[in-house]
């Protein structure tokens, strides 16, 4: 997939000012987030569970991986070729699409049914397959109706058509399938796999990714809401997966502790409809699964992130609950990113994996709240993340003249108390003259410990919203 990361500011403008696309996400937007609240406090309800404890096991497990990554790869490699998988390496996203085709033509594929895959997309691995004579047929839902709808890209990893409505779905539906529309989710559901079960019956390959890979089994694991991913799986000759080398977990104990943090961090579920642990290749008296199974193991710009202060970022595991908790994502949609990975983490690893200066504006497309950060099943600093970025951005000189002269003069005042205090009452009071007068700024005191002349942390353990409710509550006390 082309980076277009460039054009973030324009794309944001775009989608911003798109009543449709404004309309759908403010329906969608609270759903992620309201789900992944219940499903937390539904786990820190039982007895004995904790979900913060969780989380720091979780992210354990992903950085005792990352710690000895070459051993672990090894270790899945000999395990999964025991059991009658081909292992591969892929550096980038060309070989990605070589290693493919070749496998397609030496089994004479004509058609390969694709469950979902982001890596898939960082390849344009479909166009490729497409350019060798090869049917992609996108079988998960959300990606079919992208598929059909002039190949769109995904606006989301774990929603591909979070930013469509029902209505615009129906009408795709109607319009390609030259069926009458319908206006029910079921109906539509149920078109949909009418057409999909022709594909799944002659489909001579299937290609899945892979949500983490077992290293003392040699398994692939895959977690859908979907029978699609089973059936791409279970039904071709041959199945190809592809996935990224940073998905290891070294035990199947280790796999339980992180599914139960992924589907509740990704769609508040307890468990996801469908956990597949897929181990070599069909066996004598197995009655489904593909004769030949290939292991992709991708590169594409992760090895280059070990051992660097970016390396927790390879600790993801794709639920995207970054971007469902983002200001900036709930307000802008994916396809503004421009890339395949949108909200916090695509702000991170967009100017990784494409180079930084690619992607200049995405490490300032977030207000550093740490909603991402809060959330995060495996804890990635993400806003830490994000300033690094822009500290290399300012350090390769990336930055406009003008940006990086201001910073340096607001560090070198900030850096002299007295200076400081001095310009914060210059501007307090240029702002109140501009505001209407003083009494008005000085009306929204909240408190004695709040002053114009220095920012000063909220009292501990009580926010500025607090201390303001608390005056507001007190003032309507006094007056009644």
């Amino acid at each position: 997939m082309r980076s277009q990361a460039m054009f973030f500011k324009a794309r944001a403008g775009d989608r911003l000012a798109d009543r449709q696309l404004q309309a759908n996400l403010g329906k969608a937007k609270s759903r992620f987030v309201e789900g992944r609240a219940q499903a937390v406090a539904d786990y820190d309800a039982a007895p004995g569970a904790d979900f913060e404890a969780l989380r720091d096991a979780a992210s354990a497990i992903r950085d005792r991986v990352l710690a000895n990554l070459d051993v672990w790869l090894e270790t899945f490699e000999d395990k999964a070729r025991a059991r009658g998988a081909e292992v591969l390496y892929a550096r980038d996203g060309a070989e990605i699409c070589r290693l493919v085709v070749d496998i397609a033509r030496r089994h004479g594929v004509t058609k390969a049914a694709k469950s979902k895959s982001m890596l898939s997309e960082e390849a344009g691995l479909n166009e490729a397959l497409a350019a060798a004579g090869i049917e992609p047929v996108e079988t998960d839902l959300g990606e079919y109706i992208l598929q059909i709808n002039d190949n769109e890209p995904p606006s989301h990893i774990i929603a591909p058509v979070f930013h469509k409505s029902k209505e615009e779905v129906a009408e795709l539906f109607a319009r390609t399938h030259h069926t009458p529309k319908k206006d029910d989710i079921a109906g539509m559901a149920r078109e949909a796999r009418e057409v999909l079960r022709e594909h799944f019956m002659s489909a001579e390959m299937g290609i899945s990714g892979a949500n983490f890979l077992i290293a003392e089994t040699g398994s692939a694991v895959l977690v859908t809401n979907e029978g699609n991913g089973r059936m791409v799986t279970t039904l071709p000759k041959v199945h190809v997966v592809v996935t990224g080398i940073e998905k290891l977990v070294p035990t199947l104990e280790d796999f339980s502790t992180l599914m139960r943090l992924l589907p509740r961090s990704a769609t508040g579920q307890r468990i996801s409809n469908y956990v597949s642990v897929l181990t070599g290749v069909k066996g004598e008296d197995d009655l489904d699964g593909p004769e030949h199974l290939y292991v992709i193991l991708v590169d594409n710009g992760r090895a280059s992130l070990v051992g660097t202060e970016f390396e927790p970022m390879l600790r993801c595991i794709r639920c995207g609950a970054c971007m469902n908790h983002c200001p900036v994502y709930q307000s802008v949609g994916g396809h503004a990113y421009g890339w395949v990975y949108p909200g916090p983490m695509g702000s991170v690893l967009t100017p990784l994996y494409t180079g930084i200066e690619n992607a200049l504006d995405l490490p300032h497309a977030s207000t550093l709240c740490n909603q991402c950060g809060v959330v995060c099943p495996v804890k990635i600093p993400l806003p830490e993340l994000l300033r690094k970025l822009r500290e290399k951005q300012v350090e390769l000189k990336l930055r406009p003249w003008r940006e990086r002269f201001a910073l340096r003069l607001w560090g070198w005042v900030a850096s002299r108390p007295a200076l400081y205090g001095f310009a914060a009452r210059t501007a307090v009071r240029y702002l109140s003259r501009l505001a209407g007068g003083a009494d008005r700024i000085r009306a929204l005191r909240a408190a004695p410990e709040w002053t114009a002349g220095r920012d000063l942390a909220a009292p501990e353990g009580r926010t500025f919203r607090e201390l303001y409710a608390e005056r507001v509550r007190h003032e309507g006390r006094t007056k009644r």
